[in-house]
C-alpha cells in the first residue's frame, strides 16, 4: 500500500488555483474600475473587474491545449488584447470638437493586461500595472483637476 493511496483524491480540487487567480484579477482591477464609477464614467465597478476576469479567463481557458506551444499561447494573448482595445474604442467618444474616453479607454486596457498577467502567473507584473494605473488615475486626475480650476 503506497501513502498516496491513504490521502485523500485532490483530484477535484484542481479548479482552486483558477479561482484564486481570477480572485486576484477581480481584486487588481477594483480601484481601478471604483475611481472610473467615482468619476461617473462610461466604464466603472462592473466592467473593470469584468475585463481582468474575461482576459485572465481566456488565458487560463487556453492553459492546457497551450502548455507546451508559446507561439499558440501569444496568439490567446493577441486575441485577448485586440477584443479589449474593441471595448475601448467603445469608451472614447467625440463631440464638438472633443475627444472624451481616452483615459477610461486606456484603463480598460490596463486592465487587460492585468488579467492576461495573472493568467500567465506574473502576479508582480499585474501588481506593478495596477499601481501605476490607480497612482496615474487618482494623482493625475486630481492634478489636471486642480489645473483646470479658474483663477
Amino acid at each position: 500500500m503506497d501513502l498516496s493511496d491513504l490521502l485523500p483524491s485532490t483530484r477535484h480540487l484542481a479548479f482552486i488555483p483558477h479561482i484564486r487567480d481570477l480572485a486576484i484579477a477581480y481584486a487588481l482591477a477594483f480601484p481601478i474600475g471604483w475611481n472610473r464609477e467615482r468619476e461617473d464614467r462610461s466604464a466603472g465597478l462592473r466592467t473593470f473587474p469584468l475585463v481582468a476576469i474575461a482576459a485572465c479567463g481566456f488565458i487560463q481557458a487556453a492553459e492546457g491545449m497551450l502548455r507546451d506551444s508559446p507561439e499558440g499561447t501569444a496568439r490567446i494573448v493577441e486575441g485577448v488584447i485586440t477584443g479589449i482595445g474593441f471595448i475601448g474604442g467603445g469608451a472614447i467618444l467625440k463631440g464638438g470638437g472633443e475627444v472624451h474616453g481616452t483615459a477610461t479607454a486606456a484603463s480598460l486596457w490596463a486592465t487587460g493586461a492585468i488579467g492576461v498577467a495573472v493568467g500567465l502567473a506574473n502576479y508582480d507584473v499585474a501588481l506593478m500595472i495596477c499601481l501605476f494605473t490607480t497612482a496615474t488615475l487618482f494623482v493625475i486626475g486630481r492634478l489636471k483637476r486642480h489645473e483646470d480650476r479658474p483663477g
